[in-house]
Order: structure tokens, then sequence, then C-alpha cells
């Protein structure tokens, strides 16, 4: 049984949701989303709630019941606030700036990398050594994210590169004479 999945998702005011087959659109102050249920799932709105059940007891169905009733929760989060994520630089000369559509990031090496920003997802740098990855997708919002870390990850020696704010590096010893 998923104990996330049985939890039916609350629509809050301000959010119209709409159940048409196995697509869920929600429409908010910040946009639209739309989620396609898989087919061993059945989803159905009724009271200012959507509610996610299997179609069966088979193992695939029970699999993809709480991901299904997670993937709406987003869509209702995203709709009414919105995703953010903080990326922290560190390291010297190290920064990062948007130029128009273009995140240009100085990372250390010989060229500075050019980061097409996606459609959908807003970025800022309210400081040099701050980037802050904001949209409505949840998915699409992680993924830039994790893209823009992936040029120069944080290293464990002097914690240098680009890391998530809440993320803890581990610190390892250097050399010992």
């Amino acid at each position: 049984m998923s104990r996330v999945g049985k939890k039916p998702v609350t629509v809050p005011s301000g959010v119209t949701a709409t159940v048409d087959g196995q697509m869920v659109k929600m429409k908010g102050a910040k946009g639209e989303l739309s989620f396609v249920v898989p087919e061993e799932v059945s989803v159905a709105f009724q009271d200012g709630a959507v509610s996610v059940n299997p179609r069966d007891e088979s193992k695939t169905a029970r699999a993809k019941w709480g991901m299904a009733r997670a993937q709406v929760a987003n869509l209702v989060e995203g709709v009414s606030k919105g995703f953010e994520k903080r990326l922290e630089i560190n390291g010297v000369g190290y920064r990062a700036a948007v130029a128009g559509k273009v995140l240009k990031l100085s990372l250390g090496y010989s060229h500075d990398i050019d980061y097409e920003i996606p459609a959908g997802v807003t970025i800022t740098t309210p400081k040099p050594t701050e980037v802050v990855v904001a949209g409505i997708d949840k998915q699409k919002v992680g993924q830039t994210a994790a893209e823009i870390r992936d040029y120069r990850g944080p290293e464990p020696y002097k914690g240098k590169g680009v890391k998530y704010a809440d993320e803890f590096i581990f610190r390892k010893e250097g050399k010992k004479k």
C-alpha cells in the first residue's frame, strides 16, 4: 500500500484542476501545467481534491501509484507557489552573470561557459557568487540546476566549485609531510 498515494491532493483556492481521462491539468496564478497519469493508475477529481488509485494490485500499478500522486502534488505546488533552487559558487575568480537569455559562468577554465537558459525557467544572480533557478515545473528547475552544477562540481579539498545552497561538502584533509 502506498502511503503517499492514499492521501488525496487538495486543490487550493486560485487553482483550477481538470481531469480528462488520464490527463490532469492545473491552472493557477503562476501558469498552467499538465501531466498524463500512467494507465495502471486511475485519477478522479471530487470535493476539491484529486485522488489517485491503482486499477489493480499488480506490482507496477502500486509502484506508479505514489509517483503519480507526487506528480499531481507537484503540479499544484508549481502553479500556486513555484519552485526554486539556489546555487552557490565558491572559488577565487569564480562568478556568474545573466546576459539576456544566457548565463555566463566563469569557473576557472580557460574560457567562459555560456549556458542557454531553457524556456519555462528563470535564472537570476543576486550576487556574482549566487545563482537562483526558478520556475513552475519542478523537473525543469531541478534539471537546470543540476546541469549548471555539473560544469564544476564542488571538490572535497578546498570546497571550490558550484554547489547547492543547502548541500554539505565533506572536506578531506590534504597531504601530510
